[in-house]
């Protein structure tokens, strides 16, 4: 079987970053301030999502925000593919706990897109190349009933930039192995500069973990390139900047981020992190990840318990296989939060791909 494309999730710390460089803007003056304000202005692209609720409420307030935090490989390493997103995190600050989570949704995860049925079961990495943020930020909130707030989408270019810049990152690797001509030793704390770090993070098929083992080394990097908040000095230059908003796209303003660093920035100092744990299933003669309703309840719990939110019953749109399925089972490790494929259900929903598949050859169900 031919192996996918490898992914880079840890460029979507760029966000982080962002909100470190409008910190400290006063310090450089009004006119490198409206330089920097035009630079990250420029980067804003409205999702088309009607927000379920005032997010500018929530920023005046200082109430906990959630953004959903995007990569893609556009034009990176020669790549010119721009369909589908390769990584999905979403993020919650709340600045009342003082506590940031990360959860990574991976992309292979199966479920039916909104407004795309036919196309069902579908990998949630799709979901953009279909209909662009407004439709993954709904397909996000509709899987796991949760407020999605703000969104940002940055490309593999912009988190080698920001490593750098700010001199590299420390991460201790959770296992060895070379890949792209580096070598990672367990254990042993080491300095990555950004293409390095990349590559650390990009390593899919020599983890015992597969695709979970992948989404653990990135988040660790992303939590490394967190603590380099006293980068903020090093960071701030126009040129760069202006490189840096190039390759992000946000409905974050610039007042919006300057929100966030004057009033969220408590809350990076206690970082706690998870993922969506599924099995590996052929559908559609495509593998994806089928989840647990129990533990999309549990993603559910553990993101609406960072933003202070009370209980709700996770959501709807996930797949998940019958009993009578006739799909593929294959070797899903990870290690915490593993999960198996639901088997109680009794009715399959005939959603078909472009004609080719029919009920009888796929049987699934949501949730």
């Amino acid at each position: 079987m031919q192996h996918r494309k490898k992914t880079h999730p840890v460029r979507n710390t760029i966000l982080v970053l962002i909100l470190l460089l409008i910190a400290g803007g006063a310090a450089y003056g009004m006119t490198r301030y409206r330089s920097i304000k035009n630079a990250v202005n420029s980067s804003f692209n409205a999702s088309g999502v009607t927000k379920e609720r005032d997010v500018n409420k929530q920023l005046s307030d200082k109430k906990p925000i959630s953004i959903l935090l995007l990569g893609t490989d556009t034009g990176a390493l020669g790549r010119s593919y721009k369909g589908r997103t390769d990584s999905m995190m979403v993020v919650t600050l709340n600045p009342t706990t003082n506590k940031t989570t990360i959860t990574s949704v991976p992309r292979d995860t199966a479920v039916t897109i909104p407004g795309f049925a036919s196309q069902s079961p579908s990998k949630i990495n799709a979901a953009y190349a279909w209909g662009q943020a407004r439709t993954t930020i709904d397909t996000i909130q509709k899987m796991l009933n949760i407020p999605i707030d703000f969104y940002a989408l940055i490309n593999m270019g912009g988190l080698e930039k920001v490593i750098d810049q700010v001199g590299g990152v420390d991460v201790t690797p959770t296992l060895s192995f070379t890949y792209a001509g580096y070598t990672f030793k367990k254990g042993i704390k080491t300095h990555m500069n950004g293409k390095k770090a990349l590559a650390y993070s990009r390593m899919r098929y020599d983890d015992p973990d597969n695709d979970y083992g992948r989404q653990k080394r990135q988040r660790a990097v992303l939590m490394a390139l967190v603590k380099k908040s006293g980068s903020i000095s090093t960071l701030l230059n126009q040129s760069f900047i202006s490189s840096l908003a190039k390759q992000t796209q946000t409905d974050l303003t610039f007042d919006d981020l300057t929100s966030l660093a004057q009033n969220y920035r408590s809350a990076t100092k206690n970082l706690k992190e998870t993922h969506l744990q599924g099995t590996g299933k052929e559908l559609n003669d495509q593998s994806m990840e089928v989840m647990k309703k129990s533990e999309l309840q549990r993603v559910t719990n553990f993101i609406r318990n960072g933003l202070s939110l009370s209980y709700k019953k996770t959501g709807s749109i996930a797949v998940f296989s019958s009993t009578n399925s006739k799909s593929k089972s294959r070797s899903s490790s990870s290690s915490s939060s593993s999960s198996s494929t639901e088997t109680n259900a009794t009715t399959a929903n005939g959603g078909t791909n472009n004609g080719r598949y029919t009920r009888q050859k796929r049987s699934f169900n949501t949730i």
